[in-house]
Formats: C-alpha cells, sequence, structure tokens
C-alpha cells in the first residue's frame, strides 16, 4: 500500500487524530489538511494548510493524491460553509486532481432525523454520490468521545436533565478510524456498511455509569424533547445494532479516560 498517496481532512480533529496513524501503518503516504495545523506535527505526515469554507488550499492538498479521507466537519461552527460548500470545492478539485476514491466519513441516522446538523451532512453525502469522482460513503454512530463531552458540560450542573430514554451506540474513535481506513484504497467501494460501537446504551444508562465513574453525586431528570428530532433518536434511528464493529465499551472507556482502570 506504499504507493497510495492520501489525503485527510480534519488532520487534527477526534477522527483525524487516528486516522493519520493507521493510515501510516498502512503503509500509506500520508497528507494532512487541517485549517489550522498544530505546531508539533510529527515526522511522518506531511502537513498543509487547507480552508473548506474558503476554499483555499484544496488544490495543493490534493495534487498528486489517490485517496481523499473526508473526516473535516463543523458540527458547532457554520455547517452548510463546511460540510456542504466546503465537500463541494473539494470534490471539484479531486476531479481536476484526478482522485481515484473519495472517503466521505458520515454519521449513522442522517438520512431519518431531520436534525440540521445531520441534514447538512445527508446533503454532502449527495453532493460525493452526484460528483464524477469515484467515492465511498461511511457512516459511523457517535463517538465514545463525544458523549462524554455532552455531559462533561452539565457535570456541574445540581441536576442533570438528560433525554434518558434516547438510545445511542457510541463507538472508540480509534476503531472507528481502523475501520475507516479499511476503505481507503484506491478502488471507491459507494455506500458501505455502517459502523457501530459494541452495544446500544439509553442515554441514562451511559450518563449513570458516567457518574459513578467520576465518583459524582448529581440526580438524572428525564427530559422531555418533543419533536420529530427527538423522535427520531428515541426510536433508534442513531444505531445500527446489527454492526456492532468497535469492541470498546463505553465502562471501558471511562476507565482508560478518566484512569480508573
Amino acid at each position: 500500500m506504499g504507493d497510495h498517496r492520501t489525503l485527510v481532512t480534519g488532520a487534527s480533529g477526534t477522527l483525524g487524530r487516528e486516522l493519520l496513524p493507521r493510515l501510516l501503518e498502512a503503509g500509506h503516504d500520508v497528507r494532512a489538511g487541517s485549517r489550522s495545523p498544530p505546531e508539533d506535527r510529527g515526522a511522518d505526515a506531511a502537513w498543509v494548510e487547507l480552508d473548506l469554507a474558503a476554499g483555499t488550499g484544496l488544490e495543493a492538498a490534493v495534487e498528486g493524491i489517490d485517496v481523499i479521507v473526508h473526516a473535516a466537519t463543523a458540527p458547532r461552527g457554520d455547517t452548510e460553509a463546511v460540510d456542504v460548500r466546503g465537500t463541494e470545492r473539494l470534490l471539484e478539485a479531486a476531479a481536476d486532481a484526478g482522485v481515484s476514491n473519495f472517503v466521505y466519513v458520515s454519521i449513522v441516522g442522517v438520512d431519518e432525523i431531520p436534525y440540521s446538523y445531520y441534514e447538512y451532512k445527508l446533503a454532502a453525502e449527495r453532493a460525493v454520490e452526484a460528483s464524477s469522482v469515484p467515492s465511498t460513503v461511511v457512516r459511523a454512530t457517535q463517538f465514545h468521545a463525544f458523549v462524554f463531552d455532552l455531559l462533561e458540560s452539565i457535570a456541574w450542573f445540581p441536576v442533570w436533565p438528560l433525554p434518558t430514554a434516547v438510545p445511542l451506540q457510541p463507538i472508540d474513535a480509534g476503531e472507528a478510524a481502523a475501520a475507516i481506513v479499511e476503505h481507503a484504497t484506491p478502488e471507491a467501494a459507494g455506500r458501505v456498511a455502517p459502523v457501530g460501537g459494541p452495544e446500544v446504551r439509553l442515554v441514562g444508562d451511559l450518563a449513570r455509569a458516567y457518574r459513578s465513574a467520576t465518583g459524582r453525586r448529581r440526580p438524572i431528570v428525564r427530559l422531555p424533547i418533543p419533536g420529530a428530532v427527538a423522535s427520531g433518536f428515541r426510536s433508534g434511528e442513531a444505531t445500527c445494532p446489527d454492526r456492532t464493529v468497535g469492541t470498546t465499551t463505553w465502562a471501558e472507556w471511562l476507565e482508560r479516560r478518566l484512569g480508573n482502570g
């Protein structure tokens, strides 16, 4: 696989940081793309600066590239500018550069849950599939780190209001990256099977495990959320129980993250 020149977008993000070492280990010649490359860049991947929203640095980033793993996303920023328009710009540059496989990382449930961020991810999926660039679309469930950050954000509230009955299937970002790397080949595969964590757990159960692991004593109360978005999550559209690719459970991940194990 040493001849594969692979660009990773969002290389400094949660998933990108897990993709880089696995691609290098698999023999890829890796180019790491980020809007703000880190100062400590390591010696193995070649870092390049690119800005999807502004459209800068894209042509240079894709020059000579065989495979793009597009992991850049902006769930809390201008999602349309980054995830939709930025993806369209990257696809144009990829077409001009003759890229042989555009691997797009998406999320389980984007086609069923009318959450605005998911709708933009779905629009990006459609742009990828409509492009002349051969592509692979792989959806993953939420990362353990996402659930952890969500709980950390309310950890100091006297009461934790949560949608306790919502099922999630969190996965270790490294295990998701390993599954995605398998698709980072010069041969595009179209839409592939999703990647999910080892178990489906209710948000209430995840929160109680977090509370126990952190030694906090806050009461957890059910927060009823009306509407189609909440209904989609409650009905399990964000899970893929028949695709338990990851093996690290929430409890195991918490032990590792908190240094208790």
